[in-house]
């Protein structure tokens, strides 16, 4: 895993992810996913970049259906954005690094 992401499992996304004191990114993907490989240097780079502003984590959907089932993913890459414990926004497909960026940074400025 990248520097600055997290890799998420059923069983700490409460900790990580609902109880995160920080803004959290949550990125929906799989090994098989071609635009899920293509957003992820994207993905890696915002870490980095938002370090110590927000929280970058992944959930293989594989590895974790209940939660893609709980958040209703229907298709991936799936970005949600979670703020104080609740969904505050979300991204599905490849997009540019840009659209993320933005999305980061009114969740940020909000």
């Amino acid at each position: 895993m990248a520097e600055g992401i997290v890799n998420v499992s059923s069983a700490s996304w409460e900790q990580e992810v609902l109880n995160a004191k920080e803004p959290v990114m949550v990125d929906f993907w799989a090994t098989w996913c071609g635009p899920c490989r293509m957003i992820a240097p994207a993905i890696e780079e915002l870490a980095k970049e938002y370090t110590g502003k927000i929280k970058v984590a992944k959930v293989n959907t594989d590895e974790n259906p209940d939660l893609a089932s709980r958040y209703r993913i229907m298709g991936i890459p799936t970005v949600m954005f979670f703020k104080a414990g609740q969904q505050v926004d979300q991204v599905v497909g490849a997009v540019p690094k840009a659209q993320l960026k933005n999305k980061i940074d009114s969740l940020l400025g909000s």
